[in-house]
């Protein structure tokens, strides 16, 4: 179980995101996240343990971003750390994911076998990578994003 909110909209994202976050804690304590578009780059901010711990990472460096999305994790893949805290993202994109992929362990192993590198233990950052490449070869996002779903359901 986890809890995933985003917003956007006119205002600093931050406050909107925490308070959801806040609301769905309930849904995992193991770690929480959010991910911020600043300056056209996406930034990942996220600590284990309660959202108090990410709070305090937020106040200390005080992100601005109208649009971002937060996630409160529940460890099913991989142990409570803050490599596996969602979201997981990279240059193109940013994930948070809610369940279980059941072929995740064999999707890694080929994604790793063709030279793909992995940060964390989940089943999510397999659907991140799998997009990725996905998008690297079709040149289009909402192909990619169609292909890796239809993969990761496989």
């Amino acid at each position: 179980m986890c809890g995933i909110v985003g917003y956007t909209g006119p205002r600093n994202s931050v406050q909107p995101i925490i308070e959801g976050l806040g609301r769905l804690e309930y849904r995992g304590y193991d770690s929480a996240g959010i991910c911020l578009k600043i300056n056209h780059k996406l930034s990942i901010f996220k600590k284990e343990g309660k959202l108090e711990n990410l709070k305090g990472l937020l106040k200390d460096s005080s992100p601005v971003s109208q649009v971002g999305i937060g996630h409160t994790r529940w460890a099913t893949h991989g142990g409570v750390s803050s490599d596996n805290a969602h979201p997981h993202g990279n240059e193109y994109f940013a994930v948070v994911h809610n369940g279980i992929i059941e072929n995740a362990s064999g999707l890694k192993k080929q994604l790793q076998a063709e030279g793909w590198e992995f940060k964390s233990q989940t089943d999510s950052e397999v659907f991140l990578v799998l997009l990725t490449k996905n998008f690297h070869e079709l040149k289009d996002t909402l192909k990619a994003i169609a292909l890796t779903f239809q993969t990761s359901l496989g």
